[in-house]
């Protein structure tokens, strides 16, 4: 039995999968790791179609995780606002370059953004090196002086913060941690909390992508709809399980599970093992 050629047994397959995906992704930033090559190998769809269908799948996960996260997020929706914003016109650009340069474009360059992103993650920030943050940055920086240096750093975090919606926009994998890396390393916040903002933040990237794959290229809604729900009920527990486990534990974690992914893209894209 097949639904607009989709068997039923793989659309329902894909519900599970979702929910590990989606726990994945707002507890680590790789719900990747899961989804993608599901796609690919279970559902037999092209790279870029496999990575269509997961960033449209990807905005019921940032709803999931925004209705979950309402106490990480209590006194910072002005942050959130302005970092989706950023995310937001990045992923537009992102999405744009998805459907205008052939899909070995970006198999190339996916395994070093995943690499740089694991690595620093494993990396300890100023905040666990010293516990007075001073010289650290944020978007909504209080009683801190408007040093030209000050304007500058602030203007790089925009860029980077751009940047990394448009990687997320034109392929996505492991952006997630790349976002969470900027905003651990330049706000006063607590992990909990930027990992919060990260996971809604990355919704706008997604919504955009979506919009633009809509109109100008083919999305398989028939899977689009059960991962999304699998992303929905993964995205809301993800962050119930952020705030019971160890932070050194989930950046441990987040940081292998990277470097793996990274691994496997690499070997993928090369075609050059390792081990």
């Amino acid at each position: 039995m097949t639904i607009l050629g989709v068997s039923i047994w793989i659309i329902l397959f894909f519900i599970p999968v979702g929910i590990v995906a989606g726990i994945l992704g707002t507890v680590t930033g790789l719900s990747s790791l899961v989804s993608y090559p599901a796609l690919l190998y279970f559902a037999g769809l092209p790279a870029v179609s496999a990575n269509v269908v997961n960033k449209a799948s990807l905005m019921f996960n940032a709803v999931g995780s925004c209705i979950s996260s309402t106490r990480e997020l209590r006194g910072h929706w002005k942050e959130l606002f302005k970092i989706m914003v950023i995310i937001f016109f990045g992923g537009i650009t992102g999405a744009i370059l998805l459907t205008a340069l052939p899909s070995s474009s970006f198999t190339h360059i996916v395994p070093f953004f995943i690499a740089f992103g694991g690595l620093m993650i494993l990396l300890p920030d100023k905040k666990e090196v010293n516990e007075n943050t001073e010289g650290a940055l944020n978007f909504n920086p209080a009683a801190k002086k408007d040093t030209p240096w000050t304007w500058l750093k602030n203007i790089a975090i925009i860029v980077l913060t751009y940047l990394i919606g448009a990687y997320s926009g034109y392929f996505g994998a492991a952006s997630g941690i790349l976002l969470l890396v900027l905003l651990t390393r330049t706000t006063y916040n607590e992990y909990t909390v930027s990992n919060a903002i990260r996971n809604v933040a990355m919704g706008a990237a997604n919504i955009v992508a979506t919009v633009y794959y809509s109109l100008f290229s083919h999305v398989v809604w028939i899977l689009v709809l059960p991962l999304g729900i699998g992303f929905f009920i993964g995205g809301y527990i993800g962050p119930k399980i952020v705030r019971v486990l160890p932070v050194k534990f989930i950046k441990i974690a987040t940081g292998i599970l990277a470097l793996i992914l990274a691994y496997t893209q690499f070997v993928s894209a090369y075609h050059v093992h390792f081990l």
